[in-house]
């Protein structure tokens, strides 16, 4: 099987697509920043149909702990593809993986991903504990993290990572976006659900037939992982 990220034109499909007609939004994530490409990312900035929403892994902010995961990247080469990104579309907004306690991870090492939030700015994240897996090569490392370093450095990492997260999401409040409605609210018939193209989740008021469609919501208020809106 061939995986479409390897392709070295997935440039060219994404400016295909983007010629489609009756398609608004196309979305899409790479698995792994190596795979970033400066003609990619010039792809994404000319089509005007592509979500500037990125998600790029970083896992940790140390390279020695990158090379133990074998990521094939430094820390350095990860926050200069940010900035590569952000010149490109100083509007996109980017989300990631974060991995915290792999073997052989330091105060040092944890500091270092710490860095890394804090300049990449994150819209959100997805935050991971390490856990040993029988069968891994990570499960048969020396020095493996007590669990309640672990769990110190988690707690750790969100009370800096939660903030910037608000600070981000806070930055669209007041304005008028265009929505995507997915679904009704599990807890609520008269709620729908949608996201702007920064992939933020929007809840407002508004009927089941409107799923599907593109709407004008404005943000009214910031609950960090989501936002309230109101139909215009």
């Amino acid at each position: 099987m061939v995986k479409i990220w390897k392709i070295p034109f997935l440039r060219r499909l994404l400016r295909m697509v983007n010629e489609v007609e009756g398609i608004e939004r196309i979305r899409f994530m790479t698995s792994h920043p190596k795979d970033m490409s400066d003609e990619l990312i010039l792809a994404m900035k000319e089509c005007d149909k592509v979500c500037k929403n990125l998600h790029l892994p970083f896992q940790s902010g140390s390279t020695e702990i990158l090379k133990k995961m074998n990521r094939h990247y430094t820390k350095e080469g990860y926050l200069e593809l940010v900035r590569k990104v952000r010149e490109a579309m100083p509007e996109i907004t980017l989300s990631t993986d974060i991995i915290v306690g792999f073997p052989g991870e330091t105060e040092e090492d944890f500091q270092e991903t710490l860095d890394v939030i804090r300049k990449a700015r994150y819209c959100t994240a997805f935050t991971f504990i390490y856990s040993k897996r029988t069968g891994t090569p990570a499960a048969k490392m020396e020095n493996q993290v007590p669990e309640d370093v672990v769990k110190d450095r988690f707690d750790r990492m969100l009370q800096v990572l939660n903030p910037i997260v608000h600070e981000v999401t806070e930055e669209q409040v007041g304005k008028v976006l265009p929505v995507l409605v997915e679904e009704v609210s599990k807890h609520d018939e008269n709620i729908l659900t949608g996201r702007t193209e920064q992939n933020t989740l929007v809840h407002f008021s508004g009927s089941k037939d409107l799923i599907g469609q593109m709407v004008p919501v404005k943000i009214i208020e910031n609950k960090t992982f989501y936002v309230i809106g109101e139909r215009i």
